[in-house]
């Protein structure tokens, strides 16, 4: 069973948007499926409410009320983490994952906030062992056809292999993360797309392709990285 985590400290970046789409992209490829809502307000849960009977089941828990029980044959067990977790609530969390994965806004605030947090889940002692793997996503990031190519051709001339970067205030969160040796793997728009879909209870992947290609091959990057041996600890494959 994989089992694969959404948190920032810092709310409002998108944590939920990318559960909710993680859990019905691997519905739709006919995988059993948990999606597990740690979080009082419930987002995860009232998406699930809303999710249409002719959709791929997923099986929903509140976490923050119920016990995390998953039937034995879940292939995926997507975990949705509120805002503000820190301390002894935070290492808990962490064990319980395999894979992190933390959205990021394009803000300079967002991005100090989160360079504290992953400075903070380093001294959690699983990552330090390496059981679990964390990656980062820049979330609802405004397109920019021109700084867009302009980051990427510097990108390529350093030869680094992150996902294309949409806008010079990511670099510094992006050497930082370069210095610790943690992946930067996908950058995300900001869609309408996505709040359609969360309207219906679905993911971007159920909607219409020629609607939503441009979203699709943002996710690409992501979803390659979490098939990838990478993304996974040595200890989730033992």
């Amino acid at each position: 069973m994989r089992k694969i985590m959404l948190l920032n400290a810092k709310g409002g970046c998108g944590k939920t948007t990318l559960a909710t789409n993680l859990a019905s992209y691997y519905a739709l490829q006919g995988k059993s499926v948990v999606l597990a809502d740690f979080d009082r307000q419930g987002s995860s849960m009232d998406w699930l409410e809303a999710r249409p009977q002719d959709r791929p089941p997923i099986h929903g828990i509140a976490a923050w009320r119920d016990p995390v029980r998953v039937p034995r044959s879940t292939d995926y067990l997507i975990m949705d983490v509120p805002a503000g977790s820190h301390g002894a609530e935070l290492t808990a969390l962490v064990r319980r994952a395999h894979t992190l994965i933390i959205p990021v806004l394009p803000s300079p605030t967002d991005i100090r906030a989160a360079a504290h947090f992953i400075h903070e889940l380093l001294l959690v002692g699983k990552i330090v062992r390496d059981e679990t793997r964390l990656a980062v996503v820049a979330n609802r990031v405004r397109e920019n056809t021109t700084m867009q190519n302009s980051i990427e051709n510097v990108l390529n001339s350093m030869k680094i292999s992150y996902a294309t970067l949409n806008t010079q205030i990511y670099r510094n969160l992006e050497r930082f993360l370069s210095r610790l040796k943690i992946p930067f793997v996908a950058t995300l728009r900001e869609s309408q797309n996505y709040l359609l879909a969360d309207t219906r209870g679905i993911g971007v992947f159920d909607l219409s392709r020629s609607h939503v290609q441009r979203d699709l091959e943002q996710w690409e990057p992501l979803l390659k990285w979490l098939e990838s041996k990478r993304s996974i600890p040595e200890s989730a494959t033992a």
